[in-house]
Parts: C-alpha cells; structure tokens; sequence
C-alpha cells in the first residue's frame, strides 16, 4: 500500500517560494555569466564558445522557471527561434542565431527583476506564516524555559504563559492568513515571469509557423509511408491470392470437361483463396479505418482497445458528439500505440483512459501503474504519436519518472461534429 502526502495549496505554494527565494539567490550568478559572455564574444578564439556557454546558462535557468510555472497552473512556452540548418556551435551565423533571437534577450532582462519580485512576494510570505508561528509556540517555548530554569512545579512563569495562551489563537489566524495570501504571491511571481518569459505575439507567430512547417513535412512523410505501406500489403497480400485465384479457376475450365472431379477440387481451392483474400483486405481496411471506430465513434473503439488487453484497463469518457473522422482515427491510433508501448515495456498491473472535450480541445490521459521511465526522445513509439498528433496541431507530454506511474497526456483543437442521441 502506498501513502501518499497532499498538501494544501497554501502550503504547497509556500513551499514553492521557499525554493523561490533559493533560484532568486541564482540569478544574479546566471547574469552575471551572461554579461562576461557578451564581453569575451568579440575575442576571435573564444568568445563565441563562452557566449554559448552563457547562453546555455541562461536559457536552462529560464527553462527551469517555465517548468516550475507550467508545473504550478501557469504555463509558459518555449519562444526560442529553431536553430538555423547547418549552423555549427562557434560559428558567425550560429553566433548571429543567438544574437538576433529576441527571446535571448528577454530572458537576461528578466533575472534580475524577476529574482528581486520572486524573493520580494516569497518573502512576505515567508515572513506572515513565520511571525504567525512565533504567536503559536509561545506557550511550548515558555513552558520548557520555565521547566529548564526552575524545576518542574516548582515555579511558573504566570505573566508570559497568559501572554502566550493570548497570542495562541492569534498565531493560528496569522498562520491561516499567511497560507491564504501564498498562492496569491505565488500566482502574482509566475504571472511576472511569464511576462518575460513566454512567447511575444510575433514570436509566437514565428514558431506556429516554424511548428506547421516541420508538421507539415512530417504528414506528408508518414502519408508517404502509409501509402507505400497500403501497396506493400496489396502487392504481397490480396493482390497474389487473386492472381492465384484466376490462375486456379483458369486450370478448371480447362479440366471441367476431362476431370470434373479435378476442375471442382480447383474450383474449392479458389474459393478458399478467395476467401482468405477478402480476410486479408478486411484486415488493411481496419489499419487504415477501423470498422468498430465508423460504428462505435472514439469512446467505444478506445473501450474494444481496452477490452482486448491483458492489463486492466479503464474507460472514462465525456464525448457529448463525435469527432471529425480524420482526428477521430489519429486519436484512435494515438490511444493503440500508447497502450501498446505500456502493454510491452510497462509491466503495468492496471493502467487507465480518459477522454475529455472542453473549450474546443479534446484532453485524453492514459496512465498506467508500471515502471515509469519512459522517454519519447529515446523511442519510436512516443515520437510516432507525437508525429501523429503533429498533424493537427495536437501536442503530447510525458509523465514517467523512474518507479512510476507513467501518464501520456495528449490535446487536439478540435469540435464535435454532431451531438450524439
């Protein structure tokens, strides 16, 4: 059995501007590296090495804080421009890349302000929920100076244990106060830093571009693929045994009239043939749209997926319509191969779907209980259904630390073509 701590979103808050102040004490360090790169960047030999390395200081630190943001409710993106193809590390349009990416800028701007507003919020904080629990421990302070000083029994400081019974209820409120106004430092810091740190309008416009770029080459390469794939199966699979049918019903007629028992014998094989044929192309037409998806939509095809698995699964799901076929059969598939991925590798005891539509993006979580460690940078799978969503405009994120437990979360703008009755 496994326990597990949950704490209120006050304390987890102040816990996350304790480590706050921490990184705040880190920025100046990281500025300063940004601002002796910038120096040295002229020396021919090794400035641009160490305005790498500056520039790699800073945008980790920068990354950091998107991730403990995006990690608290208030998600940041990436803005960095992709690198230029064929730019070398040291090189003049590397060092050109870096040098014209706004975003580069906009993170060195925000360290030092943005550690003086993380440390300022934190500590406000910090400073209400610690002179609250001065009020609360009081009377446990001065009872035990009392007993180490003068025996037990023997006296009591009356005059503070009143004042600390006084200040008791007090401490509580302050206490309480403190965990209140923590998320709303909290939330006031990342709203701060993500004015720096995300995406400006045209930055974003510039990456959404770069994104359907690469998006769209990779759905005409996996169209490419499929299609290649569709004409394998047809040449090797249905195609020979329909040759071979006509061949054998061509050996009949020539027997039919000197072996009829011959010419039937054949007649049987072609049928058998032909039957296995028709098996084989039902089989491509289900890789390529499956039948229980037109019939069933997305809820019930993901319900025959998990039904046919050797790992528990469940099935939740808030679809009030159905989805456009072309995203309906990427999900579709998404779903398979994620469940296929934890099927092999995730020696799962039970693992679970879940299908949500709100806002005009469909959310679908799959979680399982197994191993953890999965990382779509170093499988075909994960990046298989990341391509996959790619191609409309979908993203996928990964949650699989060692030990467990491993959730895929995926996200596709899309609407409901019709409410179901």
């Amino acid at each position: 059995m496994t326990f597990r701590l949950r704490l209120l979103p006050g304390m987890t808050a102040t816990a996350d501007g304790v480590f706050a102040i921490g990184l705040g004490l880190l920025n100046p360090v990281v500025l300063a590296i940004w601002v002796i790169g910038l120096v040295l960047s002229p020396i021919p030999a090794l400035g641009p090495e160490m305005l790498g390395v500056a520039t790699t200081v800073v945008r980790w630190r920068a990354d950091l804080e998107r991730r403990l943001s995006t990690r608290a409710g208030v998600p940041i993106r990436r803005p960095y421009l992709p690198p230029p193809a064929g730019a070398e590390v040291g090189s003049a349009r590397w060092l050109r890349w870096i040098i014209t990416d706004p975003a580069t800028w906009r993170d060195a701007a925000w360290l030092l302000p943005g550690a003086l507003v993380a440390m300022g919020l934190s500590l406000i904080t910090v400073a209400i929920i610690g002179y609250g629990l001065i009020g609360v421990l009081l009377v446990p302070l001065w009872l035990f100076l009392g007993d180490l000083r003068f025996g037990y029994g023997i006296f009591w400081p009356t005059a503070h244990l009143a004042e600390g019974w006084l200040a008791l209820p007090q401490g509580l409120v302050i206490v309480a106060l403190g965990l209140i106004v923590a998320p709303l430092t909290r939330a006031t810091h990342l709203r701060f830093a993500r004015l720096f740190l995300a995406p400006t309008r045209s930055a974003g416009l510039r990456l959404r571009v770069a994104r359907l770029t690469v998006t769209r080459a990779d759905a005409i390469d996996a169209q490419a693929a499929e299609l290649r794939r569709i004409e394998r199966d047809l040449h090797d699979g249905a195609q020979a045994r329909m040759v071979s049918v006509g061949m054998t019903i061509g050996l009949a007629e020539r027997l039919v009239r000197r072996d009829p028992t011959a010419a039937l014998k054949l007649l049987a094989e072609a049928r058998a043939a032909s039957t296995t044929a028709l098996v084989e192309l039902r089989h491509l037409v289900r890789g390529i749209h499956p039948p229980v998806l037109a019939e069933r939509g997305l809820d019930g095809a993901v319900e025959a997926l998990a039904m046919a698995l050797p790992v528990r699964t469940d099935v939740t799901s808030h679809l009030p319509g159905r989805l456009d076929t072309p995203v309906e059969s990427a999900v579709y598939f998404a779903v398979a191969e994620a469940l296929a991925n934890m099927t092999r590798h995730s020696n799962a005891r039970s693992a679970w779907v879940a299908l949500k539509h709100a806002d005009g993006v469909l959310f679908v979580e799959i979680g399982d209980d197994g191993d953890g460690g999965a990382d779509a940078e170093r499988g075909t799978g994960l990046h298989g259904i990341e391509r996959r969503l790619n191609a409309f405009d979908g993203t996928m994120a990964v949650s699989s630390p060692p030990g467990g437990p491993t959730v895929v979360t995926m996200e596709l703008p899309c609407v409901l073509s019709s409410p179901k009755i």
